[in-house]
Protein backbone atom coordinates (compact mmCIF):
# COMPACT_ATOMS: atom_id res chain seq x y z
CA UNK A 1 0.00 0.00 0.00
CA UNK A 2 1.78 3.54 -1.03
CA UNK A 3 1.72 6.77 1.26
CA UNK A 4 -1.93 7.90 -0.51
CA UNK A 5 -3.62 4.36 0.62
CA UNK A 6 -2.31 4.34 3.71
CA UNK A 7 -3.50 8.14 4.27
CA UNK A 8 -7.02 6.90 3.14
CA UNK A 9 -6.90 3.83 4.76
CA UNK A 10 -6.24 5.39 8.18
CA UNK A 11 -8.66 8.83 7.43
CA UNK A 12 -11.68 6.15 7.07
CA UNK A 13 -10.87 3.99 10.20
CA UNK A 14 -10.57 7.63 11.84
CA UNK A 15 -14.04 8.42 10.52
CA UNK A 16 -15.41 5.07 11.93
CA UNK A 17 -14.12 5.51 14.86
CA UNK A 18 -15.46 8.98 15.66
CA UNK A 19 -18.70 7.85 14.73
CA UNK A 20 -18.80 4.99 17.16
CA UNK A 21 -17.33 7.61 19.76
CA UNK A 22 -20.51 10.12 19.24
CA UNK A 23 -22.58 7.14 19.10
CA UNK A 24 -20.96 6.43 23.13
CA UNK A 25 -21.25 10.21 24.09
CA UNK A 26 -25.23 10.20 23.01
CA UNK A 27 -25.44 7.22 24.73
CA UNK A 28 -23.83 7.87 28.10
CA UNK A 29 -25.24 11.46 28.10
CA UNK A 30 -28.66 10.11 27.64
CA UNK A 31 -28.74 7.40 30.58
CA UNK A 32 -26.57 9.66 32.99
CA UNK A 33 -29.29 12.49 32.30
CA UNK A 34 -31.72 9.89 32.09
CA UNK A 35 -31.11 9.39 36.05
CA UNK A 36 -30.63 12.96 36.82
CA UNK A 37 -34.20 13.84 35.49
CA UNK A 38 -36.41 11.60 37.30
CA UNK A 39 -34.64 12.03 40.75
CA UNK A 40 -35.39 15.67 40.06
CA UNK A 41 -38.81 14.90 39.02
CA UNK A 42 -39.43 13.00 41.93
CA UNK A 43 -38.53 15.85 44.29
CA UNK A 44 -41.15 18.16 43.19
CA UNK A 45 -43.81 15.69 44.45
CA UNK A 46 -45.94 16.57 41.54
CA UNK A 47 -47.80 13.72 39.90
CA UNK A 48 -47.73 15.50 36.81
CA UNK A 49 -44.31 16.40 36.19
CA UNK A 50 -43.17 12.61 37.56
CA UNK A 51 -45.73 10.99 34.32
CA UNK A 52 -44.29 13.64 32.18
CA UNK A 53 -40.43 12.65 32.90
CA UNK A 54 -40.98 9.43 33.09
CA UNK A 55 -42.73 9.10 29.48
CA UNK A 56 -39.97 11.18 28.36
CA UNK A 57 -37.02 8.48 29.66
CA UNK A 58 -38.88 5.87 27.84
CA UNK A 59 -39.54 8.14 24.44
CA UNK A 60 -35.71 9.41 24.79
CA UNK A 61 -34.51 5.43 25.21
CA UNK A 62 -36.16 4.97 21.32
CA UNK A 63 -34.40 8.28 20.39
CA UNK A 64 -31.02 8.01 22.14
CA UNK A 65 -30.32 4.69 23.96
CA UNK A 66 -30.97 2.11 21.34
CA UNK A 67 -29.67 3.43 18.63
CA UNK A 68 -26.77 4.46 20.22
CA UNK A 69 -26.78 0.87 21.31
CA UNK A 70 -27.10 -0.24 17.55
CA UNK A 71 -23.75 2.42 16.17
CA UNK A 72 -21.82 1.56 19.10
CA UNK A 73 -22.05 -1.92 18.25
CA UNK A 74 -22.10 -1.51 14.57
CA UNK A 75 -19.12 1.15 14.01
CA UNK A 76 -17.28 -0.33 16.56
CA UNK A 77 -16.83 -3.90 15.49
CA UNK A 78 -15.99 -2.33 11.82
CA UNK A 79 -13.62 -0.31 13.23
CA UNK A 80 -11.65 -2.80 15.07
CA UNK A 81 -12.10 -4.94 11.68
CA UNK A 82 -10.88 -2.47 9.48
CA UNK A 83 -8.24 -1.43 11.64
CA UNK A 84 -7.13 -4.62 11.92
CA UNK A 85 -7.74 -5.59 15.24
CA UNK A 86 -8.79 -8.68 16.90
CA UNK A 87 -12.09 -8.18 18.74
CA UNK A 88 -11.91 -11.18 20.80
CA UNK A 89 -7.66 -11.60 21.70
CA UNK A 90 -7.77 -7.96 22.73
CA UNK A 91 -8.58 -7.24 26.14
CA UNK A 92 -9.66 -3.41 25.90
CA UNK A 93 -11.98 -4.43 23.40
CA UNK A 94 -13.14 -8.23 25.25
CA UNK A 95 -13.89 -7.04 28.38
CA UNK A 96 -15.54 -4.15 27.11
CA UNK A 97 -18.04 -6.09 24.74
CA UNK A 98 -18.73 -8.42 27.99
CA UNK A 99 -19.95 -5.06 30.35
CA UNK A 100 -21.47 -3.63 27.32
CA UNK A 101 -23.67 -6.57 27.05
CA UNK A 102 -24.33 -6.65 30.57
CA UNK A 103 -25.71 -2.97 30.40
CA UNK A 104 -27.92 -4.29 27.56
CA UNK A 105 -29.10 -6.84 29.93
CA UNK A 106 -29.61 -5.03 32.72
CA UNK A 107 -31.55 -2.41 30.34
CA UNK A 108 -33.61 -4.97 28.44
CA UNK A 109 -34.59 -7.10 31.63
CA UNK A 110 -35.21 -4.30 34.51
CA UNK A 111 -34.15 -0.64 33.50
CA UNK A 112 -36.84 -0.42 30.50
CA UNK A 113 -39.51 -2.73 32.17
CA UNK A 114 -39.71 -0.53 35.42
CA UNK A 115 -40.00 2.76 33.43
CA UNK A 116 -43.19 1.55 32.14
CA UNK A 117 -44.49 0.65 35.51
CA UNK A 118 -43.24 3.62 36.74
CA UNK A 119 -45.24 5.47 34.59
CA UNK A 120 -48.27 3.36 34.64
CA UNK A 121 -48.26 3.62 38.55
CA UNK A 122 -48.84 7.26 38.39
CA UNK A 123 -52.11 6.17 36.36
CA UNK A 124 -54.92 4.72 37.47
CA UNK A 125 -57.43 2.08 34.87
CA UNK A 126 -58.38 5.07 32.70
CA UNK A 127 -54.74 6.99 32.24
CA UNK A 128 -55.82 9.69 34.78
CA UNK A 129 -52.84 10.60 36.95
CA UNK A 130 -53.12 9.41 40.84
CA UNK A 131 -52.04 10.36 44.04
CA UNK A 132 -50.26 7.97 45.65
CA UNK A 133 -46.87 7.76 45.43
CA UNK A 134 -45.83 4.71 47.37
CA UNK A 135 -45.30 2.28 44.64
CA UNK A 136 -43.72 4.39 42.09
CA UNK A 137 -41.38 5.34 45.09
CA UNK A 138 -40.74 1.37 45.36
CA UNK A 139 -40.15 1.23 41.59
CA UNK A 140 -37.94 4.42 41.47
CA UNK A 141 -35.31 2.86 44.18
CA UNK A 142 -35.22 -0.66 41.88
CA UNK A 143 -34.69 1.63 38.74
CA UNK A 144 -32.09 3.78 39.89
CA UNK A 145 -30.29 0.84 40.89
CA UNK A 146 -30.56 -1.14 37.72
CA UNK A 147 -30.05 2.72 36.11
CA UNK A 148 -26.62 2.76 37.78
CA UNK A 149 -25.45 -0.72 37.08
CA UNK A 150 -26.52 0.05 33.15
CA UNK A 151 -24.66 3.13 33.32
CA UNK A 152 -21.79 2.18 35.72
CA UNK A 153 -20.96 -1.01 33.19
CA UNK A 154 -20.38 0.83 29.95
CA UNK A 155 -18.58 3.71 31.74
CA UNK A 156 -16.10 1.05 32.61
CA UNK A 157 -16.33 0.14 29.49
CA UNK A 158 -15.70 3.92 28.16
CA UNK A 159 -12.51 4.08 30.21
CA UNK A 160 -10.84 0.78 29.45
CA UNK A 161 -11.15 1.11 25.41
CA UNK A 162 -9.28 4.83 26.00
CA UNK A 163 -6.72 4.02 28.51
CA UNK A 164 -6.47 0.25 26.36
CA UNK A 165 -6.01 -1.70 29.36
CA UNK A 166 -6.13 -4.60 30.01
CA UNK A 167 -4.22 -5.60 27.30
CA UNK A 168 -4.72 -9.32 27.39
CA UNK A 169 -7.63 -11.19 26.84
CA UNK A 170 -8.82 -14.68 28.00
CA UNK A 171 -9.03 -15.57 24.87
CA UNK A 172 -5.58 -14.42 23.90
CA UNK A 173 -2.75 -16.92 22.03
Amino acid sequence: MDYKQQVIHMNYYLIIKTIHLLAVVAFLGNITTGLFWMRFARKTNDRKIMHHTAKGLIASDKLFTIPGVLIITAAGFYAAIYGGIPLLRTGWIFWPIILFSLSGVFFAYKVAPLQGKMRRSLENETGELVLETGTFDRLLKQWEFWGFLALATPVISFFMMILKWPAVSPLAR
